[in-house]
């Protein structure tokens, strides 16, 4: 069976992720995949839209599947992670530039590759079982896939707050931020796809009310805490709080890589200016991330080993550089990012 579902039903393209086995974790071939199909519907007369969803109850898309590249880095073949970043980031920007509608259904993890894969597109449902975040900076990366155009347009330090601790979203979150449209119970979601397919039209549409958003019932205190400039004084800042909030992102921050949130840091301030540039920014990381970053460590701790025990290069927010960052950011000449 193949690990993406790709056909035309009725007036729409459709597209499901098919590896829920894998929390459907995005691979590279999946990405070229998606590509070749919105390329060939782009023109097509019979398809009026297009639908992206997955098969399982758990997750839409866990994130990018990343074991493979981490393994040829550590094997010093640095190439293939950065043909997927490429070809991953290029497909990102062309879901977002689509001219047509596309359609994302958004259910169970929904998180780094999944966050780049659902939520560029025009019209991103979310149903009571979604639960959104950008968990990179637990694995020495960034929080890529277009993923600080996302976080620098939510509201008030909230995309910061997301980008440093990994917390996650639940649906009235993910629409308070910006990551999501529209909610739809699951359990209509069968319904909403065949009527979709049949009239190619999104008239139809039901609308719901918008769950809870309980994170930002405490955008205040986010908005407190993490203005501050830099790291670690806001890990400062949140020893000196005592609430619940300051208390597991102080524990969330502390096990993150130093490197990584710095550098997220930097690139949320000031947000990028359009989602081509962020992904240009992203990439000049990427590239770099399994021979100066921590990339492969996160990846050895937290997925292969699984001792969650990593060993940064970085032991405190505080050592980290000004001109460590600016050279995980220094423009990569002949191996800029091309997005065309």
């Amino acid at each position: 069976m193949s690990e993406l579902l790709v056909r035309i039903e009725g007036r729409a393209g459709r597209l499901t992720l098919n590896r829920p086995q894998a929390l459907n974790a995005l691979t590279h071939d999946q990405c070229l995949q998606t590509e070749a199909a919105l390329l060939a519907w782009r023109d097509d007369p019979a398809v009026d839209l297009v639908i992206l969803d997955a098969v399982g109850e758990r997750a839409f898309c866990a994130g990018g599947d990343i074991a493979q590249v981490a393994a040829a880095g550590r094997a010093g073949d640095f190439a293939m992670g950065r043909d997927f970043w490429r070809d991953e980031y290029r497909m990102n920007l062309l879901l977002a530039t689509y001219p047509k509608p596309i359609v994302s259904f958004m259910q169970g993890f929904v998180m780094g590759g999944g966050v780049g894969y659902g939520c560029h597109v025009r019209h991103r449902i979310v149903g009571e079982t979604t639960q959104m975040a950008m968990p990179e900076c637990g694995i020495g990366l960034i929080p890529d896939v277009g993923g600080t155009w996302l976080l620098g347009q939510a509201p008030g330090q909230m995309g910061v707050y997301l980008a440093l601790t990994a917390a996650r979203m639940g649906p009235g979150d993910a629409l308070a931020a910006g990551f999501a449209d529209h909610f739809i119970p699951e359990a209509e979601w069968d319904r909403v796809k065949q009527r979709l397919c049949t009239t190619g039209d999104l008239a139809g549409l039901p609308v719901h009310n918008a769950p809870e958003a309980a994170l930002f019932a405490t955008l205040g205190t986010i908005d407190a805490l993490f203005a501050l400039p830099d790291v670690p004084q806001i890990l400062q800042a949140l020893e000196a709080d005592d609430s619940p909030l300051a208390a597991s992102a102080r524990k969330a921050m502390r096990r993150n890589a130093p490197l990584s949130m710095a550098c997220t840091l930097q690139m949320l301030r000031p947000a990028p200016t359009s989602l081509a540039a962020a992904l240009a920014q992203e990439f000049r990381w990427t590239w770099r991330a399994m021979d100066r970053g921590d990339f492969l460590e996160g990846v050895r701790a937290q997925i292969l080993d699984k001792d969650r025990n990593p060993t940064w290069q970085h032991a405190r927010p505080e050592d980290v550089t000004p001109a460590e960052i600016a050279a995980m950011l220094a423009p990569l000449g002949d191996n800029e990012l091309s997005l065309a």
